[in-house]
């Protein structure tokens, strides 16, 4: 509006959108080689201008504006980062299971990027080797790599596994994707005290069904084959994990772009930055819409256990 005099308060605003901007843009049009990715000094840059940006009282950015994919499987590594940047963090450490090789992953981001310290797991030993070979040879990790265990995981041993490898109490991440028992997982989860839980939801199921696969020890979803190979019938749906996340204390706060990964923020953490967020949110992508409409119905008769 002509003549109008900015305030101070939102002259800082306007400037920190416009560096944010800067930030987010200028890598998309400059030249860069294919599947490179955000390095250390670029994350960093962003979370410093995602704190002043919370800290200047200006509207904060949805998780859709803040994703990008480092080593993660979509943008989930830069929602990690957006989420830490304005909670902060206590110990930097992370828990993952079903971590596969670690170079795409939930955790690897914030341990090659940011320092972290990271147990991760998986039961496939041939993953597991080429994972600790990646860590052991990289140069940000090199000098203290994670620690990579090869575990089949049920209810009756995660948490002797984990505090066995030396993590127990508070950390500041889990996350959790076995493709198969994962609520019954996070339900039998209590060595350690995430601040922030990344699980993935079966998006098949919607927004209105909490049920789960029944929990067996060998459970395998590759099983359960669906058309074209589509590992269906495996996980829970988002509202049984948000009816657990509230008896554990959790508050879900978004999801991922495409709407199968979910982040939930321990009570009491950020309340007052990241409040809690709508199921129904979670499922408004054309892919997650498209799944349930074409996916479902291969496995809707199959034995889910609601919760």
């Amino acid at each position: 509006m002509a003549g109008r005099r900015r305030t101070g308060h939102s002259l800082v605003r306007a400037s920190l959108t416009k560096r944010l901007r800067i930030y987010l843009l200028e890598p998309l049009l400059v030249r860069r080689p294919r599947h490179s990715v955000p390095d250390a000094a670029t994350q960093i840059g962003l979370s410093l201008m995602y704190r002043a940006l919370a800290r200047s009282g200006a509207s904060l950015l949805s998780f859709r504006d803040v994703g990008f994919k480092a080593y993660s499987q979509a943008d989930e590594d830069g929602i990690l980062l957006y989420i830490f940047s304005l909670i902060g963090t206590t110990n930097k450490q992370c828990v993952e299971i079903a971590a596969g090789d670690g170079t795409e992953c939930n955790t690897a981001n914030l341990i090659i990027n940011h320092r972290w310290s990271g147990l991760l797991f998986d039961n496939n030993p041939d993953l597991v080797y080429r994972g600790q070979r990646f860590f052991r040879k990289h140069p940000a990790t090199y000098p203290f790599p994670p620690k990579f265990v090869c575990a089949w995981i049920t209810r009756d041993n995660v948490n002797s596994l984990i505090r066995e490898n030396g993590f127990e109490g508070e950390v500041d991440l889990l996350s959790l994707d076995v493709d198969g028992v994962d609520y019954w997982l996070w339900d039998a989860i209590d060595v350690i005290s995430p601040r922030v839980v990344v699980v993935e939801y079966q998006d098949i199921l919607g927004p209105e069904r909490a049920c789960t696969v029944p929990y067996k020890d060998d459970f395998f979803a590759r099983d359960y084959p669906a058309p074209q190979g589509m590992l269906d019938y495996a996980g829970a749906s988002l509202p049984a994990f948000v009816k657990l996340g509230k008896v554990k204390g959790y508050r879900l706060v978004g999801c991922n772009a495409y709407g199968y990964n979910a982040f939930f923020i321990k009570n009491g953490v950020g309340e007052e930055i990241l409040c809690e967020g709508a199921v129904a949110d979670c499922f408004n992508h054309p892919r997650a819409i498209r799944r349930m409409n074409e996916r479902f119905q291969a496995v809707k008769d199959l034995p889910w256990v609601d919760v």
